[in-house]
């Protein structure tokens, strides 16, 4: 489904359903979450988890115009899986500003050293900040964004229940998970086979 202007809820039609609606969109956010290590999280997006974004922005901001609409919808859309591939939202999360100041100083370029590996499949590396470039010379951000685009066959094997691993070989934040039954699950749906 495209989220268009169309398929938004109002902002007084959102008000009345925000505060009921939070325990099933905090569920479904955990659902989709990923710990990797003690200090990334990867959160893989769907039309759901990036409805609900626009639709927390505009409520939030007070955004009632039609330019202002699209304008959200045209930021945040491009987040939603197109079938080929799983996007991602990556937080490195040190809670001491100082260690976190230290470690994103080392990470730099942790991005793109994210990958996704299906069983019996090569590595997916992320894609990563496609919107702007999120680091310099002295730090990488807190937040990237990441999209893992699989082939054919990979797509093919996940929809069938092939196991993936989540995974970093940066040199200062080597790790890697098995993603969650439950969790892959959930990603499988985001997935067309052939």
């Amino acid at each position: 489904m495209t989220i268009t202007r169309g398929s938004l809820l109002t902002l007084e039609a959102y008000a009345r359903i925000r505060k009921s609606d939070k325990p099933s969109v905090i569920a479904h956010r955990r659902l989709r979450s990923v710990r990797l290590g003690d200090h990334i999280t990867v959160q893989f997006e769907d039309e759901q988890t990036i409805r609900r974004q626009i639709q927390e922005m505009l409520h939030i901001e007070k955004i009632f115009d039609e330019d202002g609409i699209q304008s959200e919808i045209e930021a945040y859309a491009p987040l939603v899986p197109d079938g080929t591939n799983w996007k991602a939202t990556m937080l490195i999360e040190y809670p001491d500003p100082n260690e976190r100041k230290r470690e994103l100083g080392r990470l730099i370029g942790v991005e793109d050293r994210m990958f996704v590996e299906v069983e019996g499949h090569a590595r997916a590396y992320a894609i990563a900040d496609e919107d702007l470039d999120r680091e310099n010379d002295e730090k990488t951000s807190a937040v990237h964004f990441l999209r893992f685009e699989l082939p054919p066959s990979a797509r093919d094997a996940v929809c069938a229940g092939a196991g993936v691993k989540l995974g970093c070989d940066h040199t200062n934040y080597p790790a890697h998970v098995a993603i969650a039954p439950e969790t892959l699950a959930s990603l499988a749906s985001d997935l067309r086979s052939r």
